[in-house]
This record gives C-alpha cells, structure tokens and sequence, in this order.
C-alpha cells in the first residue's frame, strides 16, 4: 500500500507513484495499491468546480506509464482515478495485471454528498457494481472509500470468492477514525476476508488526511496499521487463512 501525499501536479503524482510501484516490484511484492484519487489534489472537498483537467482515460498517458512499470517490474497494481468513459465520470479503479493488461474497472457505487465530500457534483455511480479480479495468488476485490461504510460492497466481493478486498480511500483528521478501524475489523470477520484500506496523508486546503492505513484478517484481527507519514507498506499475506476462515464460519452460505 503506498499512503501518499498528493500534490497540485498530475505528472508529479504520476512520479511518485511509478517510483513506489518500481520499489514495490524490487520488493517482490505481488500487488500495490494506492488511496483514491491518487494523481490529483482532492478537488470534491469543493462544491460544483471545473474538475475536467484530473479527468483521465484509459488509453490516457497516464494509465500507459503505469501499466509500462507494471510491466517492467512485474506487478500487479491498481491505481485509483478520476476517470472519463463513455462520456460519463467515475471515481474508478484499474486492476492491471504483472503483463500490464487492464483487467477490468471498478467504480464507486454508492455517491456521498456531504461537508469536504461534495461527490455527486463530480462522479457518475458505477454501472457495474463490485467486480472480482483473478489473479495468480488469490481473488482481489476492489470497494472504493465510501462504499466500505455499506455492507453490501465487502460482502459482494466475498460471495464472489474474494479473498481479499482493497479500499482505496481519503479519510480526514476529525473523522471517527477508531471506528473506521472497526468497521473495516468487523466487516473483514464477519465476511472472511483480508481487508485492507490505503489513505491519503497531508494538508490540502481545509482537510488534513489521516493516514493511519490499515490490514484486517479474516479473524478480525488488526494485522497492521500505519501512522500519518507517506509510506510504502509491504507485508505478505497468507490468503488461505481467507479459505480456513470460511470453512470455518460458513456465514456467506447462509
């Protein structure tokens, strides 16, 4: 997971984020992932605001360099971006395979409208619900910020025999972020999986991102939780604990 800190520049976001992809790959990890909307500053904390240059495509040189570095240094990797398809908006995530394919496309379903989230004047809700991804070590799914607060999105991924779900998200100083933990440990037990949650760290205008990234077990345990600081956290994960859980608490068959 690379907890990063986002700036004003798309091509300096899109820097450091091939650079913790390289370093990941040299690490010989499997999978990076990043918080959401990982090439820009967090333009929905305003109302109704031109957002068109943080809009990208999937032919865009940005996906591109991504997908080269995934290639090159063998690693599946799944960025999250403000994505223009099909003349639509979405909050959306990219699986992308060691070979640099896009496997498929994951958007935010459900579309928050608050304070510093003023969401539904930016996105279009997903038209595809909660994809599952293949991949050579385990099923990935992919629930974006917002929709980990409802139970239907971790839930959907497991009963598609997902072994872990990732969260790319931005959360914020002054947020009740012992109970986002919680939520994150519950929903992980009670659906068998490893869950794991990568946030924004900095100051950006009114919000201060929190950090505080986090991995949940099948059992509900809190494998690990960063602090407020940009990192790259690297640990393995052995996903067959997902599998011994289920035989275990058999609650998705029920």
């Amino acid at each position: 997971m690379a907890q990063m800190q986002m700036g004003s520049s798309i091509e300096e976001n899109l820097h450091k984020s091939l650079h913790y992809i390289e370093l990941a790959g040299k690490a010989g990890a499997d999978l990076i992932f990043f918080p959401e909307l990982q090439l820009s500053p967090f333009f929905p904390q305003y109302e109704k605001r031109a957002a068109d240059r943080w809009a990208m495509t999937l032919d865009g040189p940005e996906l591109t360099a991504i997908r080269n570095v995934c290639r090159t240094f063998r690693i599946c990797a799944c960025p999250n971006l403000y994505l223009r398809q099909g003349g639509q908006l979405y909050d959306a995530s990219m699986m992308i395979d060691s070979n640099g394919e896009i496997l498929g496309v994951s958007k935010m379903v459900h579309i928050a409208q608050s304070r510093y989230f003023y969401e539904q004047d930016y996105y279009t809700p997903s038209d595809g619900g909660f994809p599952v991804y293949r991949l050579p070590f385990g099923m990935v799914g992919v629930v974006i910020c917002f929709d980990r607060h409802l139970p239907d999105g971790i839930r959907t991924c497991a009963k598609q025999g997902a072994d872990l779900v990732i969260i790319p998200t931005a959360n914020i100083e002054g947020e009740p972020l012992e109970l986002f933990e919680w939520e994150i440990r519950v929903q992980a037990f009670q659906c068998t999986v490893f869950a794991a949650m990568c946030n924004r760290v900095g100051q950006e205008d009114a919000m201060n991102f929190a950090g505080q990234s986090l991995v949940a077990g099948p059992d509900g345990s809190l494998i690990i939780k960063a602090a407020g600081e940009e990192t790259l956290l690297l640990l393995d994960l052995p996903l067959e604990q997902a599998h011994r859980e289920r035989t275990l608490r058999p609650w998705l068959t029920l």
